[in-house]
């Protein structure tokens, strides 16, 4: 199963492709089942300077770029434009892959000009999508952010992060790493048609859970928040978030950026036209009329009463069950280089 079958017209294309009545009344065929092709992203560095105020880590890493998940509301997808595809299937089904990242990665630590601090991987595709199954450069990368004693923080929706609690354990004893599940929603229809490729919320709890015990700090990403669609299921993720060990709260409200809106809006009308006038009209509420607000400060969390509503429910819920502990840093004082302690 995919998010989408669209094939959305690329931003930066001069030309269009439209289907047309030949008049010959042929009977439309099944569409083909589209294998995921994995294309050699031969990039010349791999860490991404982050600039925005409102994102807490300077440097983001993607070891892919396109992701199987298949997330209908994926902000990520107009990225894949800038490489001459769509963001639509081909965003799905298209995935590069930097199978030199690790090297890369140890080449930036190695410069002595590189100041030890803490980097997020997942700022834009999922680090444990699919694709890491087989080509492992997530693990790859932790080894390297071990061996070098640099902090790292995780974003995922996969419990396969689960193969690598051994580095997570060993990273977690210097205070080098923080964890974050996302879950979007409990409802299992909904999960399956929104993001159809992720991990189960079952799977991802269990993972929670597994990393609490191992004394691996995590928290619980709620989002995006889909007004009118899965809002009402925030209280119970976050209960059963502190429930399996988690120790904070991150959210976001949707936002739908380029391309992902007529994504989206073709996702909402097809899975739940009952509801998709309700929720694109809510959206817009919060996002000044339109479906997206590309602002620094109120991007991901939208304005308006609606926004406001739902900040103090995850404020207050966050209290209720003890999760407040995201404002704990990582340590940068164990950074070493060619071997050598606190070179820097």
């Amino acid at each position: 199963m995919r998010g989408t079958i669209l094939l959305p017209q690329n931003r930066f294309e001069t030309t269009r492709r439209e289907t047309f009545d030949d008049g010959w009344e042929t009977v439309a065929e099944e569409l083909p089942v589209l294998q995921t092709q994995f294309i050699p992203d031969h990039a010349k560095s791999i860490l991404f300077k982050n600039d925005s105020p409102d994102i807490p880590t300077a440097y983001s890493l993607n070891a892919y770029r396109g992701c199987e998940h298949g997330c209908a509301y994926c902000r990520a997808r107009p990225y894949h434009e800038y490489l001459g595809f769509n963001a639509g299937i081909d965003f799905e089904t298209k995935i590069m892959v930097k199978h030199d990242a690790p090297e890369l990665l140890r080449k930036e630590f190695s410069n002595p000009h590189w100041m030890p601090q803490c980097i997020m991987m997942s700022g834009n595709t999922d680090c444990y999508q699919p694709a890491e199954r087989t080509h492992q450069l997530t693990r790859r990368l932790l080894e390297v952010f071990l061996e070098f004693r640099n902090p790292v923080s995780i974003l995922t929706k996969n419990a396969l992060i689960l193969r690598d609690l051994d580095l997570l354990k060993e990273l977690s004893e210097l205070n080098l790493v923080r964890t974050m599940l996302s879950i979007t929603s409990i409802d299992p229809e909904l999960r399956r048609k929104l993001e159809p490729r992720t991990s189960t919320a079952d799977r991802k709890f269990k993972a929670m859970s597994e990393l609490a015990k191992a004394g691996v700090p995590v928290g619980v990403m709620v989002g995006p928040i889909i007004p009118g669609l899965n809002d009402n299921e925030v209280p119970q993720i976050l209960k059963r978030a502190s429930e399996n060990g988690a120790k904070w709260v991150a959210h976001t409200i949707l936002r739908l950026p380029y391309a992902v809106a007529p994504i989206f809006t073709d996702w909402i009308e097809k899975n739940y036209p009952e509801k998709a006038g309700r929720v694109m009209t809510r959206i817009r509420m919060i996002r000044g009329g339109k479906l997206n607000d590309p602002n620094w400060g109120t991007r991901m969390s939208g304005t308006g009463g609606y926004a406001d509503y739902m900040h103090n429910v995850i404020k207050v819920l966050s209290l209720k069950y003890g999760m407040t502990g995201h404002r704990e840093p990582v340590s940068v004082h164990h950074f070493r280089r060619n071997g050598n302690w606190g070179l820097f």
